[in-house]
């Protein structure tokens, strides 16, 4: 189970940092993500760690942006955003997956961030 935490209302070119809480059996865990959904928009794939290992790997929306992480005692992923943009509104969702090439199959319920002036 993942719960997913710490969106809100940012101005552009402000910061804020997600959280991921991770339930269960985490030690299963090949690598834990971030995806996001703007309104009308495809989900796309942001970024995502290796649960073991801690090695990063991002995606277009990241850019040089944002930074993932991971504290495998506290069990919590975390995504660090920084200098936010419009077009990075959406529903940020958290994900597991138990192989490399496999399938995300473990979702959290997202956390909405809003990038407004």
């Amino acid at each position: 189970q993942l719960q997913a935490s710490g969106g809100g209302l940012v101005q552009p070119g402000g910061s804020l940092r997600l959280s991921c809480v991770a339930s269960g059996f985490t030690k299963d865990y090949n690598a834990i993500g971030w995806f996001r959904q703007a309104p009308g928009k495809e989900r796309e794939f942001v970024a995502h760690i290796t649960w073991s290992g801690g090695s990063p790997l991002y995606g277009d929306p990241a850019a040089g942006r944002f930074s993932i992480s991971r504290n495998k005692a506290q069990n919590t992923m975390y995504l660090q955003m920084n200098n936010l943009k419009l077009e990075d509104s959406a529903v940020y969702y958290c994900a597991a997956k138990l192989s490399p090439g496999g399938e995300y199959i473990a979702w959290g319920q997202g956390t909405q961030v809003t990038v407004s002036s």
